[in-house]
C-alpha cells in the first residue's frame, strides 16, 4: 500500500452499545464489545482494533461510545490517542455518530477516507477481511461512492438490512451496484429475499471518503447534518467536546441504513466470504462455538455435565458448574445474577431485562 494511501486512510469502530441480549455476561457497565467471549486474552473490541490494524495506523483509528465507556476504552486501547475516542452523551443508532465521526475525520484531513465498523462482530477468515476492505477503499477513493460489505444469507433473519445486488461493474474486484437496500425486512419477505438469490445481509461494514459521506447526509439527512455541520470549528478544540454534550441527546434516534443507504443512488456492495458473524444473542453464540460430544459449549468456566444435551454454559469467577439432566438450556451466572433460559427461547431476555429491572431495580442490568 503506498504510504499516501495509508496515511489517509481511516477506520472508525463503533462500540456504544449496551449488547442487552447477553444480559447477564454483558451488562449496562461493561457491554460484550468489552468482554473475552471466547477465552482468547482478548475482548472483541480488541481483536476487532487487531483485526484493522494491518490497514490503518493507530492515530487514524478513532471509537465512537458512550461516554461511561471512555475509561474501558482507555485501559483496553491504551495506544489509542485519548483525543481519538469520540464520547457521546446519549445513544442515538449509528447515523449520528457516523456523522459525528466523518466531520471529526474531515476536518484532521479533508482527503480522508473511512471504514466503519462494528466492534462486537466475529470475523473468522481475517485475511480474507483484510483483503475484502483493502479493495473496497481502493473503489470509494475513486469516486463519490457508498460501498457496504454484503454477506450471503443462510437464514431469513430479520434484524439484518437486505442488499439486493445490482449491475456488475467493469471493476476487478466484483464490486456490484445496489439495486435496492431493504432495512430489517418482515418475516415473510426475508423469506422471499433468501428464495431469490439476489439479496445479501449488510453486515453493518462501510466505506466512503469523508467528503461523501457528509455529501450524503447534507441530502438525505439534513436534520442530522445541520447539528454536526455547526461543529466544524470548534473540532480539535475544547469546545468540542461541550457543543457535542450540548446537542447529541437532540439528534434522531436512526440508524445510516435508514438515513442514508435506503435513499442515496451512488450505493455499492462487495460480496465477501469472511467468516462472519455479529454475536447478537446466545443462541448465536452457541451457534458458532465449538461443542462436547453431547453438544454442551462451556464459555470461560469449568463445568461437569451428565445425561446434559445442548447447552451452553458460561460462568465469571473462579466457579465449576455441576450439570445433571439439562437440554437445550442457557446457563449464564455471574457474581449478581444467575439466568437459566431455554436456548431457543434467548429472545425472551429482553423482557426478563424488564421485568428485572422492574422488580429489583437497574444494579442488576
Amino acid at each position: 500500500m503506498e504510504t499516501a494511501n495509508r496515511r489517509n486512510r481511516y477506520c472508525v469502530i463503533m462500540c456504544g452499545g449496551i449488547g442487552s441480549r447477553f444480559w447477564p455476561m454483558s451488562r449496562t457497565d461493561m457491554p460484550k464489545q468489552f468482554l473475552d467471549m471466547f477465552g482468547t486474552g482478548r475482548s472483541l473490541l480488541q481483536q476487532t482494533y487487531d483485526r484493522i490494524r494491518p490497514l490503518c495506523d493507530p492515530e487514524n483509528i478513532l471509537l465512537t461510545t458512550n461516554v461511561h465507556y471512555v475509561d474501558i476504552i482507555r485501559e483496553q486501547l491504551p495506544e489509542i490517542p485519548a483525543e481519538n475516542i469520540l464520547a457521546e452523551p446519549a445513544r442515538r443508532n449509528t447515523a449520528p455518530c457516523i456523522c459525528r465521526a466523518a466531520y471529526h475525520i474531515y476536518a484532521r484531513n479533508p482527503e480522508a477516507s473511512i471504514i466503519n465498523i462494528p466492534s462486537d462482530h466475529l470475523v473468522l477468515k481475517e485475511n480474507a477481511f483484510i483483503e475484502v476492505l483493502s479493495q473496497g477503499m481502493d473503489f470509494v477513493e475513486k469516486g463519490d461512492r457508498l460501498l457496504t460489505i454484503g454477506l450471503k444469507p443462510v437464514s431469513p433473519h430479520t434484524g439484518y438490512g437486505y442488499i439486493q445486488l445490482g449491475a456488475t461493474l467493469d471493476d476487478p474486484s466484483g464490486i456490484r451496484k445496489v439495486k435496492s437496500f431493504t432495512e430489517k425486512p418482515d418475516i415473510e419477505m426475508a423469506r422471499t429475499f433468501l428464495a431469490n438469490g439476489e439479496f445479501y445481509w449488510n453486515s453493518g461494514m462501510f466505506l466512503w471518503r469523508a467528503d461523501s459521506i457528509i455529501k450524503a447526509f447534507e441530502q438525505y439527512a439534513p436534520e442530522i447534518n445541520t447539528l454536526f455541520s455547526k461543529a466544524r470549528d470548534l473540532i480539535g478544540t475544547p469546545g468540542e467536546a461541550e457543543y457535542i454534550n450540548t446537542i447529541y441527546p437532540s439528534a434522531p434516534n436512526i440508524s445510516v441504513d435508514y438515513a442514508v443507504m435506503e435513499k442515496a443512488r451512488n450505493v455499492y456492495v462487495k460480496t465477501a466470504d469472511i467468516g462472519w458473524s455479529d454475536l447478537e444473542n446466545w443462541k448465536v453464540l452457541y451457534e458458532i462455538s465449538p461443542k462436547t460430544m453431547d453438544g454442551n459449549v462451556t464459555q470461560n468456566c469449568r463445568v461437569l455435565a451428565s445425561n446434559s444435551h445442548g447447552n451452553i454454559f458460561a460462568a465469571s469467577g473462579d466457579k465449576i458448574m455441576v450439570v445433571s439432566g439439562l437440554d437445550g438450556f442457557i446457563v449464564a451466572d455471574t457474581d449478581q445474577a444467575l439466568m437459566i433460559c431455554p436456548v431457543n427461547d434467548e429472545r425472551r431476555i429482553r423482557q426478563v431485562l424488564n421485568e428485572v429491572k422492574e422488580h429489583f431495580g437497574e444494579k442488576f442490568i
